[in-house]
């Protein structure tokens, strides 16, 4: 023995002294096998098998966690465990983005909202614009009565003049950032903001969980600590407790803030008339996922993408100074690759936008 290295072996005994006898575990998987095959109740779980167990009058009955542990190691369960993949890593669907290199500011709408509602009050619908960029945590929050386009716009505009301007910034597909469905090939006023001031337009596939998810998150907590805790008799009264909490927020995460990716300065002689005459340029995306043949839907217009891709994530690259779109397959499972599917030309509008 003194010549026997045995270094790489553990510590203590190899079986635990604690381990249910052998024979034991024999009499739990005959009970649990003749329970599958003649139980009247059809039942042959732990808790099953325990009693089985208690009504033969066994000694020491095993609880019904180690029946399950004994079941699983000596491999008589019918069901795989699930496999629990890591999560990708946040903006994982744009490559610079999930490696810091970028920050990405969310925008939302919180809609259904009232508030006056009394006998000496006519009620008021209140809908509120909200933002939170996805690694520094920079919120914002404008109620108004009706978010429309050009308040949308003009919200963005004095955040980003106050904050400086991130690399992408994202939306659903609402037609307050989109623009109209009703016609092809159609970009709203924020869209056309975007595009003017460098930022590339990034719109969240439609029914789609965890896109949106930094921006919903930041909903339920500017509705649980600033419309629900308090009681708003007017709009003004719902603004002022919105730019407290804001101001609160801004400043607990201000470390957060300083450790982000850095923002590019916002241009000092930008006009916004100027911007919406300019023609379309820049890089808009569309993460979208294709349907049963393959086919994606982008600006209203369908494209066969790959066939061997149906019901899967798609990111749609609109280059619009090159004229043409690049379609990439996306996988959770495989955050970091972005296989290239196809590339098909596209002409962009160049009629005026009307406002």
């Amino acid at each position: 023995m003194d010549r026997t290295d045995l270094a790489d072996r553990p510590d203590g005994c190899g079986v635990s002294s604690r381990r249910t006898p052998s024979a034991t575990e024999d009499l739990v998987l005959a009970a649990r096998a003749d329970l599958k095959a003649n139980s009247d109740l059809g039942e042959f779980g732990a808790l099953a098998v325990r009693d089985r167990l208690v009504r033969d009058g066994v000694d020491d009955v095993p609880s019904v966690r180690t029946i399950n542990r004994i079941c699983q190691r000596r491999g008589v369960l019918d069901a795989s465990r699930r496999v629990r993949r890591p999560a990708p890593p946040p903006g994982w669907y744009l490559s610079d983005l999930a490696k810091r290199r970028a920050e990405l500011d969310s925008f939302d709408i919180v809609e259904g909202l009232v508030v006056g509602r009394t006998d000496a009050t006519p009620s008021l619908d209140v809908e509120v614009l909200n933002v939170v960029s996805l690694h520094g945590g920079l919120v914002g929050s404008w109620p108004a009565g009706v978010v429309t386009a050009k308040f949308a716009a003009k919200c963005a505009e004095q955040h980003w003049r106050a904050f400086g301007l991130p690399r992408y910034a994202q939306f659903d597909n609402d037609t307050v950032f989109q623009g109209p469905h009703q016609w092809p090939d159609t970009f709203g006023r924020v869209t056309r903001l975007c595009l003017g001031l460098g930022v590339v337009p990034v719109f969240a596939p439609p029914r789609e969980t965890g896109f949106q998810a930094a921006i919903e998150n930041f909903n339920g907590r500017w509705q649980a600590k600033v419309w629900a805790r308090f009681t708003h008799a007017s709009l003004a009264g719902v603004v002022d407790r919105s730019d407290r909490f804001i101001a609160a927020a801004r400043l607990r995460a201000a470390p957060r803030v300083e450790s982000a990716p850095a923002r590019r300065p916002f241009p000092t002689d930008w006009q916004m008339a100027r911007c919406l005459q300019k023609p379309l340029a820049g890089r808009v995306v569309f993460l979208r996922r294709s349907d049963a043949q393959g086919r994606v839907t982008v600006l209203g217009h369908a494209f066969d993408v790959d066939a061997l891709w149906p019901g899967r994530l798609v990111r749609a690259d609109v280059d619009l100074d090159a004229g043409e779109i690049r379609f990439h397959a996306l996988r959770r499972r495989e955050p970091g690759t972005h296989r290239p599917l196809r590339t098909v030309p596209y002409a962009p509008p160049t009629r005026a936008f009307r406002d």
